[in-house]
């Protein structure tokens, strides 16, 4: 008797398993539709037409031209100043990540207060801004002739260095709030138990806060990294047409050339390639952790 009342209760816990899966299932599906519409057929859309050429002929030339020395070359300016950019931000978004992790109070929340302003502005005013006081006559070479440090203004916009520092700037937020969330979660007990054995300040450091710190700069410079790989606002305007990159090679072949097919496979390498930076990230985070 004990073993069918067991059985009948394996039972009903089994079609309970399978009614809740059912109930998840349909509680998703407006998640999934839109996932579908928004994501998946537009990759599908774009991967369909970066097989067809100007005369809609299937082909794979738009993949082999992108080995042409011009798209070479835009995808080498791509990631080097993805890769400066990022580098910039890990240089400035520790410090300040790590100051605002360990103060309290008014000072933390201006400093926070700060970091928000500037992801809340819009990202073209922000460039613009930035274009009003890097140009020739603009604020900062005004202020460094006025104070007798150079004699003829700076070449700061339209070019590379331009570039660099209106991305800079924008980036900055998406690599302090992560680096932030994970510092505010050591607890200041580990750097303690450090100091009472002997270690100095800069050691405790060193060998304790920064190790624990590095899931949330990792996580910080990825998602730079990656956003930077498709900005197209501030090089366009900030690189006075001397930066190229790889969204505004898509966006001239497009509006200029109408020629949908080299612009969808220029789109689909760059999805690829992001979603390659973001496996091999997770992988090396993997790693990490099993050997922890």
């Amino acid at each position: 008797m004990s073993a069918i009342i067991t059985m009948s209760n394996a039972v009903e816990l089994r079609k309970a398993e399978r009614r809740h899966g059912w109930f998840l299932f349909g509680a998703c599906t407006p998640a999934l539709f839109l996932v579908l519409v928004t994501f998946v057929l537009p990759i599908g859309w774009l991967f369909w037409l970066s097989l067809f050429n100007a005369n809609d002929q299937l082909t794979v030339e738009n993949y082999t031209r992108l080995l042409e020395p011009i798209y070479v070359l835009t995808f080498f300016q791509t990631f080097k100043i993805s890769i400066i950019v990022t580098g910039c931000c890990v240089l400035i978004g520790y410090p300040y990540a790590y100051f605002i992790s360990q103060v309290e109070g008014k000072l933390a929340n201006l400093a926070m207060a700060l970091l928000m302003v500037s992801l809340w502005t819009s990202l073209l005013v922000r460039s613009y801004a930035w274009l009003v006081i890097l140009q020739r006559r603009g604020i900062v070479n005004d202020l460094l002739i006025a104070l007798g440090v150079i004699d003829s203004p700076l070449a700061l916009a339209n070019n590379m260095t331009g570039t660099v520092i209106g991305m800079v700037h924008i980036m900055l937020p998406y690599m302090i709030l992560p680096l932030y969330a994970s510092m505010k979660s050591i607890s200041p007990l580990f750097s303690q138990a450090a100091a009472s054995f002997g270690a100095s300040p800069a050691r405790a450091f060193r060998d304790v806060f920064l190790p624990l710190s590095l899931p949330g700069l990792a996580a910080g410079a990825t998602l730079v990294f990656v956003i930077s790989l498709g900005f197209y606002v501030t090089p366009a305007l900030l690189g006075g047409g001397k930066v190229q990159m790889i969204s505004m090679r898509i966006e001239s072949d497009v509006a200029m050339y109408s020629n949908w097919g080299a612009a969808s496979s220029l789109g689909v390498v760059l999805l690829v390639t992001t979603l390659l930076i973001l496996f091999i990230a997770k992988k090396v985070a993997d790693l990490r952790r099993r050997s922890e």
